[in-house]
């Protein structure tokens, strides 16, 4: 202590200037702490500076003395705030308090906390019907009296025949479940006991006020822990079922028209699944292709200006959106109407980049559980790849990523590989960002599991499979298994959205009621740039789609509003019509009057028996 200096040092901050009482020998750290007590801040998150231009800082440091920064008796320091952090209290906003807080306790009681947690409870999202409705189900697996294992009447019951558990391996197993529902985890974590889910959180907690913001500091309390990776041992929905092959169908047009990869969006409803304890399905009735630009290798998602008015027709007809579609194709043999095998157990079955696409559409559409401290837990959007298969024939192959995979994608550290589609990639550290450790275990030489760095992450522990099907004929679908109507959003020749693509539409189908029970027809009456007709005056036709009412959809169509609209498309129809058959007129006399030289492609008149510009014989090739 003979060697110090005591000094004053003053301290100039928003509220004016201040003097902070100090040793040379004294290290950073402990100025902070004094500017931070005399100034009464409400957290760390400020920094001091030598100059008023803000470009020679004082880091808070353990082993830095003040005397290293040059810093003597009676020397200026300016204080700022780190990215808008709000240092000192508001007057206004306290004496608001004060006045608001006596009420509060009056009407809700003794204690403060109450009215949070009340309107908490009551701000709480809700839940899916499909998800109520498993609620109140007891979940358990009924068995049948064994005949030869039972020894009791048929009243009685014993372990040969009591009822399982939802979550029991040897029933999941045997009926060749991979993964048991979500709602049987529930039962199985909440048996006996309350739980709480928690979703996984890769960022520092805010509001730490034992130190500087990152990079300056951080705390075990504040620091998000290390992150295991494990295999999900359920799944939010247990099946995808088409209701008929037709919007697959339409939507491979594309494809075969073009060869380009195409993306959409699968609009259906979530039901109960009979086949899996407590399950869930999602039904799927319509494929929407949201704005792409398309190429053989890559798709990219453009602005799309039609997507609101998708959701909102959709929600009308009680559809919501349950997952997305993507193709992954490359002809093998045109002949043989074949595909090139590319995804399986050797290769991959989702590359890094659709994982995280999948976590992006998965975090925009999370799942509320009434178990979650948050309101949301997981999700039920499903990813569905349209592929080849081992015996090279086109198939769907449906997955989800797990929750780990969306907080990994949530919080911005998972990037794709560039030279390996199965594995990703964990971003490194630094001053903008802190990323936690992450591991992923597996068997090391000696049969022991060992934790392994993730940094090249296998993206197959974040996959969760989730078989895909077609309904049987027999269930009456939402919409006409025969429509034909162009799809929104393809720039390609006839496959664009028109007033006449409408009018065929209306005469090639059987009844109007089969005509216009087609989302895509639908959605290009509210969208269409001659006569765009509202949610509203659409409503009468969509509640008839939807109970199937062939006289309330003859009804709707006799409307001015729709009547217009439907002589619009007949008209455009003639018009189209009588141009094309003027033009194949024209062309077929302008054929006739002249030949075109097979060497130079000169256009010559009939009489000539040579060609002018090239001189070349009119048979001779």
């Amino acid at each position: 202590m003979s060697g110090s200096k005591k000094m004053t040092l003053r301290v100039q901050s928003s509220e004016g200037t201040t003097r902070v009482e100090a040793l040379d020998t004294d290290v950073t750290s402990r100025l902070f702490e004094r500017v931070y007590e005399t100034l009464r801040l409400n957290t760390f998150g400020f920094a001091l500076y030598k100059d008023r231009a803000k470009k020679e800082e004082i880091t808070s440091s353990k082993s830095r003395q003040l005397r290293d920064y040059g810093l003597q008796h009676g020397d200026m320091l300016y204080l700022s705030s780190v990215n808008g952090t709000v240092l000192f209290d508001q007057p206004s906003t306290s004496s608001a308090e004060v006045k608001i807080k006596p009420q509060e306790q009056s009407e809700a009681g003794p204690s403060s906390v109450e009215p949070s947690s009340s309107a908490t409870k009551t701000n709480l999202p809700v839940e899916d019907e499909v998800d109520l409705e498993l609620y109140r189900l007891p979940g358990t697996i009924q068995r049948q009296r064994d005949e030869k294992l039972c020894r009791h009447n048929s009243k009685g019951c014993c372990v040969h025949c009591s009822p399982l558990e939802p979550w029991d391996e040897g029933y999941l197993k045997e009926h060749n479940i991979k993964h048991m529902s979500f709602h049987s985890y529930l039962r199985k974590m909440t048996s006996g006991k309350f739980i709480t889910l928690d979703e996984l959180s890769c960022k520092i907690k805010p509001g730490c006020k034992e130190h500087p913001p990152w990079p300056r500091g951080i705390c075990s309390s504040c620091q998000p822990g290390a992150v295991t990776l494990n295999r999900q041992p359920y799944r939010h929905v247990d099946n995808v079922l088409l209701e008929h092959a037709a919007p697959v169908d339409r939507f491979l047009a594309y494809w075969r028209a073009t060869g380009h990869q195409r993306i959409g969006l699968l609009y259906g409803q979530y039901e109960q699944h009979p086949d899996v304890p407590l399950g869930v399905r999602a039904r799927v009735a319509a494929v929407y292709e949201p704005a792409q630009e398309c190429s053989r290798d890559a798709v990219r998602l453009c602005a799309d200006e039609r997507g609101a008015l998708a959701a909102a027709l959709a929600a009308r007809l009680r559809l919501r959106p349950v997952g997305w579609l993507f193709t992954d194709l490359l002809p093998l043999d045109l002949a043989a109407a074949t595909v090139k095998s590319l995804r399986g157990v050797d290769t991959h079955f989702l590359s890094a980049q659709e994982c995280i696409m999948a976590g992006h559409f998965q975090n925009e559409h999370p799942n509320a559980c009434r178990h979650a401290s948050s309101g949301y837990f997981g999700s039920k959007f499903v990813t569905v790849c349209v592929t080849g298969d081992s015996n090279n024939q086109i198939h769907l192959e449906g997955y989800q990523v797990s929750g780990q995979c969306q907080a990994l994608v949530r919080d911005g550290i998972l990037l794709p590989t560039r030279d390996a589609p199965d594995l990703g990639y964990i971003r490194d550290c630094s001053p903008q960002q802190y990323v936690p450790d992450v591991y992923y275990k597996e068997r090391d030489a000696y049969g022991n599991e060992v934790g392994v760095s993730a940094k090249r992450l296998p993206v197959a522990y974040l996959l969760v499979d989730v078989p895909c099907g077609v309904a049987p004929t027999t269930q009456q679908p939402t919409f006409s298994p025969r429509a034909t109507f162009p799809p929104a959003n393809r720039p390609l020749q006839r496959h664009v959205q028109s007033l006449r693509a409408l009018h065929r539409q209306l005469q090639e189908a059987p009844s109007f009621l089969d005509a216009v029970s087609d989302y895509h027809v639908l959605l290009y009456m509210a969208s269409n740039e001659a006569l765009p007709l509202t949610l509203e005056q659409l409503q009468p036709l969509l509640d008839a789609v939807l109970a199937r009412d062939a006289a309330a959809a003859e009804a709707w169509r006799a409307a001015p509003h729709a009547a217009t609209l439907l002589r619009l498309a007949r008209a455009a129809d003639e018009s189209e019509s009588a141009g094309e058959a003027r033009a194949g007129a024209e062309a077929g006399g302008a054929e006739a009057g002249v030949w075109t030289c097979p060497l130079c492609t000169f256009h010559n008149a009939a009489p000539m028996d040579a060609c002018e510009m090239c001189a070349m014989p009119r048979n001779a090739m």
